[in-house]
């Protein structure tokens, strides 16, 4: 798991171990985690450390989770990345650990609210995960009533999604802004080129200081003059990497070391519908996009 995914599975999370992978057993007819065990050792079967890897893998989320980032993506980040681009006129994101997707969409409404300041620009929103499933189910924009329910303002869930079945679909538009890929933390990925924002968030908890150091610095080496990394709440450069720090005045981002102590003054946006307690059901409701 360490080598794979660089998750730090230590002892005191043999519970999880078992509850997670005991249906990965199951669906290759094993018949005990010592068997599964010996399977991996031998190697050369994929599927199955595919299986356990997506099996022991996290992917909570949902939509404008933590609210406060998403604020000061609108509120700071967005305004003073277009200023900052305003020659080029292209703006590039990553959402790091992108699981199933709601983060990145979230980031999209916002982007989508934003369109007339951004009209004739060219916004590069990448996802990625390690989990290949899912990518998938991100792909699909496809979310349960408890998955709508958490987070995502009631006025943005008519506006920007459709229901099918019992379920929610975000709109052809939005998954259109969201380019998803399959990509490891712990492999290179200087090909994604330069960011202007990355989120990274939650994810680095999982990982021993040493791993969590290499993907810093390396985040570090795709992140834009000027450009804002964030974290989860949980989660600091501290102690970890010389090439990044705290920003001054907003907790959870980041920059280059040399910059980020500047001072950023929020700027005037749109205004977030607030966030309801809960999503009133709305039997066959079809929405029109566009409208």
């Amino acid at each position: 798991m360490h080598t794979r995914s660089g998750l730090a599975m230590t002892a005191e999370k043999r519970y999880l171990v078992e509850s997670r992978l005991a249906p990965v057993c199951r669906r290759f007819n094993l018949t005990s985690l010592r068997d599964l065990i010996g399977l991996l050792k031998v190697g050369h079967n994929t599927a199955v450390e595919r299986a356990v890897i997506e099996a022991m893998t996290t992917n909570e989320t949902f939509f404008f989770r933590d609210r406060v980032p998403f604020d000061l993506f609108r509120d700071v980040l967005l305004p003073q990345a277009i200023t900052r681009n305003q020659g080029r006129r292209r703006l590039r994101i990553w959402c790091a650990a992108a699981s199933t997707g709601q983060e990145p969409y979230s980031i999209a409404m916002l982007l989508q609210e934003a369109a007339p300041r951004l009209a004739g620009w060219q916004i590069d929103l990448v996802a990625t995960d390690l989990s290949t499933e899912v990518i998938e189910r991100a792909k699909l924009g496809l979310y349960s009533h408890f998955e709508v329910q958490r987070g995502l303002p009631v006025q943005w869930l008519i506006k920007h999604f459709a229901q099918v079945g019992e379920q929610w679909q975000i709109s052809p538009s939005l998954r259109a802004m969201v380019d998803y890929r399959q990509l490891n933390l712990l492999q290179g990925f200087d090909s994604l080129g330069q960011f202007d924002i990355v989120f990274c968030r939650n994810v680095l908890i999982y990982f021993d200081a040493p791993t969590k150091a290499d993907v810093l610095n390396r985040i570090a080496a795709c992140l834009a003059p000027g450009g804002a990394l964030v974290l989860g709440a949980a989660e600091t450069v501290i102690g970890l990497t010389e090439r990044l720090s705290p920003h001054a005045e907003h907790r959870g981002l980041y920059g280059h070391a040399a910059a980020s102590a500047s001072s950023v003054a929020p700027a005037p946006s749109i205004t977030l519908p607030p966030v309801q307690p809960a999503v009133p059901v709305l039997p066959q409701l079809r929405v029109a996009i566009g409208r």
